[in-house]
């Protein structure tokens, strides 16, 4: 089946829940003429996403409560810009990295039509979702110390499990920009960062515009380690030069026509 049509069979599925406020696994099996596996693929990714409830058996409508929750918990329409930029850069059988966080997941629905990719996170939110995809990937997990401040694991279990490996990309994300030095973060846990960018043979940072110039204590990966930079078209021309002048390939996405770019 083609991208194309899983799209419209999630969509179709979406629209029936909203309509029935309930529905059957053996229902949507019949309905559209496909196997349990796939009709559940398509109810996880759509929980996921919180357009339902999964239930023993089938899938729910949210509660109204829930509804409004989750509209306030959407990613920004700029980090799904960079994610889509970032995910076009990722070719069928690559070894890559993603990292914990927002933006960086962002990008994992946008990987269903990729071949052969094998990807190591540290990450269980990312490796959740790179289950649902259609064309699962390979999935390698660092293991190591949880940390919950990051959501992530970290330590040198995490960091041993990385050095086994060598890989094409890293992506990962950032709390801030320092013009001068490179990526900051509030979390003192840096060094599986750095042994991130240390295996990956592309680093590409993904970040928001209004974080560039935002200058936090930690030191996460110095300009020399990072590759190309991938944020929104708000970017003014002065942090983009400076940016460049450190070797660093920088690409705006596009966010809407009428987005004004800051001077």
């Amino acid at each position: 089946m083609t991208k194309r049509n899983t799209q419209q069979r999630r969509h179709a599925i979406a629209t029936l829940v909203q309509e029935q406020g309930e529905v059957s696994v053996e229902e949507l099996t019949q309905r559209f003429a496909t196997s349990e596996v796939t009709i559940r693929k398509d109810l996880a990714l759509l929980e996921t996403s919180g357009v339902l409830l999964r239930r023993y058996g089938g899938a729910v409508s949210l509660p109204n409560e829930m509804v409004a929750e989750a509209e306030s918990d959407k990613v920004s329409l700029r980090k799904q810009m960079i994610a889509r930029v970032a995910a076009e850069r990722i070719r069928d059988h690559n070894r890559v990295i993603i990292d914990s966080g927002t933006t960086t997941s962002a990008m994992i629905p946008l990987l269903g039509n990729k071949q052969g990719l094998v990807v190591m996170t540290n990450s269980l939110n990312v490796a959740s979702q790179l289950r649902e995809l259609e064309n699962e990937p390979i999935l390698l997990m660092t293991g190591g110390t949880w940390d919950p401040h990051s959501e992530s694991f970290q330590g040198q279990v995490a960091e041993q499990a990385l050095r086994s490996y060598d890989f094409d990309q890293l992506f990962i994300g950032a709390d801030g920009i320092d013009l001068a030095r490179g990526t900051t973060t509030f979390n003192e846990l840096v060094g599986l960062s750095r042994v991130m960018a240390e295996v990956a043979r592309e680093v590409i940072v993904m970040v928001e515009s209004e974080k560039i110039g935002r200058r936090i204590p930690n030191l996460e990966l110095p300009w020399q380690r990072i590759h190309t930079l991938v944020t929104d078209d708000a970017l003014n021309d002065d942090a983009r030069q400076q940016i460049e002048s450190k070797g660093v390939t920088v690409i705006c996405a596009p966010t809407s026509a009428d987005t004004p770019r800051r001077k």
